[in-house]
């Protein structure tokens, strides 16, 4: 387990090789889930080469994260993460990000994202399906493994459900949360540092 604060890395692996890398601070830690923050500014890794998906598409911005500051919650198994977005001290809502589920070691997680996602206003009106097209152009290219985009879609309609009945497992004790002051903006991970 993590500690409160402790800087690890998130890690998406992509062809056996890592695709982007970024460090998180560690907000909350516990079996159920782990809590992890993305600071305004922290510094974006990309891996080099070629990818079957191309570069990723972030690295044609700066290498910083760019906007506020973001939470995000995974449970262990589960093909997605929770997102929660802020503008300024003001919670904006969650965005459902699918993903492989995370796979963690001494030094973080890594993961994978699957390009659909959901996003959830904070004010509690519809949801809305985003990334719908690029998902289903990754599978039309022959993007995903046998199998993979069935399964994305198998946890995108199961949270659908859930939105849909009100039955959610991510509670609003975390829009009101926000990072200690003292939190510095991470440094830069090293790629070619071990595991």
């Amino acid at each position: 387990m993590f500690g409160f604060g402790d800087i690890i890395r998130r890690r998406e692996i992509l062809d056996g090789r890592e695709w982007i890398v970024y460090p998180v601070r560690v907000v909350e830690d516990t079996e159920d889930h782990l809590a992890v923050y993305l600071a305004k500014g922290t510094p974006l890794t990309f891996g080099q080469g070629d990818f079957r998906w191309g570069n990723h598409p972030w690295a044609n911005f700066d290498h910083i994260w760019q906007s506020d500051g973001v939470l995000q919650v995974q449970r262990p198994g589960d093909g997605y993460s929770v997102w929660h977005f802020w503008e300024g001290d003001t919670f904006s809502g969650w965005y459902i990000n699918f993903q492989e589920p995370m796979r963690r070691d001494a030094r973080g997680f890594d993961t994978l994202d699957q390009e659909l996602d959901i996003w959830v206003p904070a004010d509690g009106s519809s949801f809305q399906w985003k990334d719908v097209e690029h998902f289903e152009e990754r599978q039309r290219l022959g993007g995903f493994h046998p199998g993979e985009a069935d399964a994305v879609r198998t946890e995108a309609q199961r949270v659908a459900a859930m939105l849909d009945a009100g039955t959610t497992w991510w509670s609003d004790r975390w829009t009101d949360w926000s990072a200690p002051a003292i939190w510095e903006v991470p440094g830069r991970m090293d790629l070619s540092a071990p595991a």
